[in-house]
Parts: structure tokens; C-alpha cells; sequence
């Protein structure tokens, strides 16, 4: 899942450039869930995301379809990911797994230009190896929480492809619901994308809170060597 074409009520908004050095960004305090740990990015993440957006698995329904040249991630996509977006917990996070302290992907939440509401849009990308363990829930679960709880945002809006069905069920279990589907415009060269793109959201109004857990490294286990 990650940013899509959006219809022209719904547009990202631009965002801030770079603070020039590391003492004029303010020490943001990580988020957590029962296995990740999410920060701001760094700019020492760059290899970390060059190898995710090279992943053609990963890159299979973003974009063109096609992993990203290592050189267009440190030029564009890196500069994206360190601008400032606006208050936290707006902005894009890197996802750390609390037990090994190993880099598991990015979320982000993005602001959108609307012409009645204060929108955001939800997106990530997480390396192969953390499929289909929910940390995808769990990452934006924890960012929704915050956005309403910590903004004015009035809704959070998530898009993909029709046929991305890993991601659509990544946004009904954080209790997103569809909205309407693009099938004008599909010019992407990527399987599946004549069927169009969907639109799901929650607003403040249907937002249920999650319980966040408290911070705790899990240490790995012993193993125990029987002597003779």
C-alpha cells in the first residue's frame, strides 16, 4: 500500500523542505506496538531504503510496477521521506523490530488538500521477510491512533489497486471502509491495474482508539548447552 493517483478533491500536499541540520529537528519520541518501534526517518536509513523500494515484490503494485534505480531513491524518494509534512505524527516512520532493532519498512502519514475536510493519507512498505505477521496492522494502527488523537484531522484515507487484496485487508482490520473505486486513467504498466484503484477511510467520527503497549526490549533467549 502506498500513495496512489487520488481524484483531484483529494490531493497531496506539498512538503516542507529539510531542516538544514541535525540540531534544528526536534527529538521526536518513538511510537510503539507489541513488536515495532517507530521513528522518523534518518538519513542514515538510505541503504535500508534503497534495498526496500529495489525489491520487485515490494514495488509490484506501486508506481510502474518495477524496482527503483538505487540513484532515483537517494535523489527523490529519500528527500521525500526526510521532508517535514507538518505536526506529528504527520510525517513518514521508519518501523525498527523491537527485538533485534532490524529495519522493517516505513509508514507514513501524508496530509491531502481537500476542499471540506483535514485529510491524511496512510500508506507503507515493509520488507518481504515481515509479511504476513500483521506488523503491517500493527505500524498503522498505531499512526491512525495517533493521528486523530494528536491533530485535527477529520479523516485518514488509504489507497491501492483493486487487486492488491493484502493491502485491503490490511485497511477493513483498522477499521477503514471502501469508499469508491478509480478505473479512469489506468495507464500504469502494472498487472492488474486495469481494474481500477480503491479508496478506503475513517473518520474521527468512526475512529475507535487501540490500547497502545508500553515499551519492552524482548531479550533474546539462552540456549542451553548440556555438557557431557
Amino acid at each position: 500500500m502506498g500513495p496512489m493517483a487520488i481524484d483531484l478533491r483529494r490531493r497531496l500536499a506539498h512538503p516542507r523542505p529539510v531542516l538544514p541540520g541535525p540540531g534544528d529537528r526536534p527529538v521526536v519520541p518513538p511510537l510503539f506496538t507489541p513488536r515495532l518501534r517507530l521513528r522518523p526517518v534518518r538519513p542514515a536509513d538510505g541503504d535500508a531504503v534503497v534495498a526496500l523500494h529495489g525489491d520487485p515484490e515490494v514495488m509490484r503494485h506501486l508506481g510502474t510496477g518495477r524496482p527503483v534505480p538505487a540513484a532515483r531513491v537517494r535523489n527523490r524518494d529519500l528527500p521525500r521521506l526526510l521532508a517535514h509534512h507538518g505536526p506529528l505524527p504527520l510525517g513518514y516512520w521508519a518501523a525498527e523490530d523491537r527485538a533485534t532493532d532490524a529495519f522493517v519498512g516505513w509508514f507514513e502519514l501524508r496530509p491531502m488538500v481537500t476542499e471540506t475536510v483535514a485529510a491524511v493519507e496512510l500508506g507503507y512498505r515493509l520488507h518481504r521477510s515481515y509479511w504476513g505477521r500483521g506488523l503491517a496492522t500493527e505500524g498503522a494502527a498505531v499512526l491512525v491512533d495517533a493521528a486523530f488523537a494528536s491533530t485535527d484531522v477529520d479523516e485518514v484515507v488509504a489507497t491501492t489497486l483493486a487487486v492488491n487484496t493484502g493491502s485491503r485487508r490490511v485497511m477493513e482490520k483498522l477499521g477503514l471502509t471502501w469508499r469508491q473505486t478509480y478505473t479512469e486513467d489506468r495507464t500504469a504498466p502494472i498487472t492488474g491495474a486495469e481494474l481500477g484503484e480503491v479508496e478506503y477511510a475513517v473518520t474521527r467520527a468512526e475512529w475507535r482508539p487501540q490500547r497502545l503497549q508500553p515499551f519492552h526490549r524482548r531479550q533474546p533467549r539462552r540456549r542451553l548447552v548440556r555438557r557431557a
